[in-house]
């Protein structure tokens, strides 16, 4: 009798769970790819709305459901209609709707016999929740942060601070001063805690209730990973070696495979971009939750016209706080020929196109990761949260980048625009960095 062949060994399958906001949802889908490149199985989590966005706006939409990657969704408890990006009404919401939902889901995924059983879960650091329905179904864990690590190690770090006098138990500094969270680690202004950046003192307080609460649900993580590298944070990871990066995860490298955007990519830019000369193109992007108002929205626009330098500018839908976004009288046929405005632009390859010379950017973290990892120095244009805490990184720590500053008005003028980028881009030394920088990240 002929020996039968060993049954083949079941794929291990993970469930992965973002926040729901775009700069969550875009780096754990990169991650998800590497873990499918690597035997994994995938059920990729999102809520019913931003499942909906991704599906429409990825060239990979009618395969969602099939595949070792499969993208499913789950209510988050709100109303049709309700604004999602009110962060602390949407926070109040997901804790207290999705536990079940995702215990539901998991035991379905688990049932499918293409996928295999769950065997771990993936959760965003900032669905801590997510991580004791793990526990409590016998599934290994792991936490993932999307953004900095510094940014992590704060938000461990709430418990001490309270105890010694730092903040207050609502998050608010005592005094505005500059701190170490330890030896070595970088200088921190206590004014930019990033959860007193969050608009609304309501939304500010329940998200640092809710991640205070959730530092205790960490714990149970058999591993807390993050997109960031050794070099970019070494100190950070000296201090807190629980954490360990595994990026820069950067999307979007590989064709037809869904990046996890919510708004589909104008690809015509590439095309434009291929006819302009090496380093001669400014990039402007801002993410996907900047908001301007209609006054420095055009003030912006003006400065981009007297540069008189080329420019990609990404103008998502909404950017401003008036739904039809107007650009100044005359603006778009005065900048015709040296200036594109696109709804969205596929950013890391844009990024790492030879024709582009600088990045104008609120500090994202993924936008950031792209900036290093493609040599390209930033003006840097914070808006909420931790970006405070990345344009300190980018202009103080790396040095690869510069200041926008606000006048008395709290306006970023054309003019300091324009000295700005051409105090950039005549800075030879912060070019260098950059590049240095690349090349590490690489």
């Amino acid at each position: 009798m002929g020996s039968s062949s060993p049954p083949s060994p079941t794929p291990p399958h993970a469930v992965v769970l973002p926040y729901p906001a775009q700069g969550h949802v875009i780096p754990l889908m990169e991650l998800s790819h590497r873990l499918v490149d690597r035997g994994f199985n995938i059920t990729f989590v999102n809520t019913h709305f931003d499942h909906a966005r991704v599906v429409r706006a990825s060239l990979s939409g009618p395969r969602a459901e099939t595949g070792p990657l499969r993208l499913v969704s789950c209510p988050d408890g709100l109303e049709p209609g309700t604004d999602r990006d009110d962060l602390g009404r949407l926070t109040l919401s997901i804790q207290e709707h999705m536990p079940g939902h995702l215990e539901e889901l998991i035991q379905a995924a688990s049932a499918d016999p293409e996928q295999g059983p769950v065997t771990c879960v993936i959760a965003d650091q900032t669905m801590p929740w997510a991580l004791d329905v793990a526990k409590k179904m016998g599934l290994r864990a792991v936490a993932f942060w999307p953004a900095s690590a510094v940014m992590l190690a704060t938000t461990l770090n709430i418990p001490n601070m309270i105890n010694d006098g730092t903040i207050d138990k609502n998050g608010v500094p005592m005094e505005h001063r500059v701190i170490r969270l330890g030896p070595e680690m970088p200088p921190m202004n206590t004014a930019h805690f990033w959860w007193n950046h969050l608009g609304e003192p309501i939304t500010e307080q329940i998200v640092f209730d809710y991640m205070a609460r959730g530092n205790k649900s960490i714990e149970t993580a058999e591993w807390v990973i993050c997109n960031s590298f050794a070099h970019a944070e070494q100190p950070i990871f000296k201090h807190a070696p629980r954490i360990r990066p595994i990026g820069p995860l950067l999307p979007g490298l590989k064709p037809d495979r869904p990046v996890g955007q919510y708004w589909p990519e104008d690809s015509t830019c590439e095309e434009w971009l291929d006819q302009q000369l090496p380093k001669s193109v400014i990039y402007v992007a801002f993410g996907s939750f900047t908001v301007f108002d209609p006054r420095q929205f055009q003030e912006l626009a003006l400065g981009l016209e007297i540069m008189r330098r080329r420019f990609l500018w990404v103008v998502r839908p909404e950017l401003t706080e008036k739904v039809n976004t107007a650009f100044p009288e005359g603006f778009e046929e005065r900048v015709a020929g040296r200036g594109r405005m696109v709804g969205w632009s596929p950013q890391q390859r844009v990024l790492a196109h030879p024709s582009v010379t600088c990045f104008v950017s609120h500090c994202g973290w993924n936008s950031t990761m792209e900036g290093i990892t493609n040599g390209v120095p930033f003006l840097c244009w914070p808006y909420f949260a931790d970006q405070f805490i990345k344009e300190s990184y980018i202009c103080d720590t790396w040095k690869v980048g510069l200041r926008l500053c606000k006048d008395a008005e709290g306006i970023v003028t054309r003019g300091e625009i324009e000295a700005k980028m051409d105090m950039l881009l005549g800075n030879e030394e912060v070019m260098g960095r950059a590049l240095e920088l690349k090349e590490i990240a690489i």
